[in-house]
């Protein structure tokens, strides 16, 4: 009797729920551990991406988040801080029409966000929940889905994202996001080329859709493993360059 009751407790101690043996919380913050941690707190970042220049800067919870643009004009730099969007051409200070702040701001913060991740994911807007498992391309991983609140999640607090996380390695080798603008759609994302310079782990991506937009972003995974998504483009960081402050590490 003593011995079918340990036996038991045994079984019943290695078949808990995924929620039980780690927390969402718990898999983001060790993911961002690996991707560069505290380094990111006091950084700057500089890439190009499809012929425009970006460049990052936190400090002690200061941020600029920049883009710079070639054109007929001269050279457009916008800039994101804590104080809001400036715009400057050729240096010099311009106005920006209340009809393109919002445009112009999701423009640059959506590149940012995406060559940062998974940095950004432990902030106090987002929402994370562990939904599962899966296992893609004989890896398995965790199934994190992430929401936004209203009040701090910016203009599309309504997307809805999904990370797969690598289990062994807390890597975001795949994710995908349900967007409402333009008229609504669902990508799905596949990492590739990581690196890690200076510290700080960057990543490449090969961008797919599906145009059923009822699809659950839970079951994204199989529909890339059954190559029933549509490839769209490769997204692609060049000229990357980090600069750590001193007093960060």
């Amino acid at each position: 009797m003593q011995r079918s009751l340990i036996i038991l407790l045994f079984f019943f101690s290695f078949s808990k729920p995924i929620s039980a043996q780690i927390s969402a919380n718990e898999i983001i913050n060790k993911t961002i551990d690996v991707a560069g941690g505290k380094r990111y707190d006091n950084v700057v970042i500089y890439f190009t991406f499809r012929n425009k220049q970006y460049r990052s800067k936190r400090s002690k919870g200061v941020y600029e988040l920049e883009r710079s643009v070639k054109g007929a004009n001269g050279i457009t730099k916008d800039v994101i801080s804590n104080s809001g969007l400036k715009r400057f051409i050729e240096n010099c200070p311009v106005e920006v029409a209340d009809s393109l702040i919002t445009k112009i701001s999701d423009g640059v913060n959506s590149v940012h966000y995406f060559a940062n991740l998974p940095y950004g994911l432990n902030s106090p807007a987002v929402h994370k929940k562990l939904i599962g498992e899966a296992v893609v391309k004989g890896n398995s991983y965790y199934k994190i889905r992430v929401t936004f609140s209203e009040e701090g999640g910016g203009t599309d607090f309504e997307d809805e994202f999904l990370y797969w996380i690598h289990k062994d390695n807390f890597t975001v080798d795949y994710l995908a996001y349900k967007y409402a603008v333009n008229g609504g759609g669902i990508r799905f994302r596949e990492a590739y080329n990581p690196r890690v310079i200076n510290g700080i782990r960057f990543a490449d991506y090969k961008n797919y859709k599906t145009d059923f937009l009822n699809t659950p972003l839970s079951n994204l995974d199989k529909l890339f493993k059954d190559k029933q998504l549509k490839f769209l483009s490769e997204i692609e960081l060049e000229d990357i360059f980090v600069y750590i402050e001193r007093d960060c590490c």
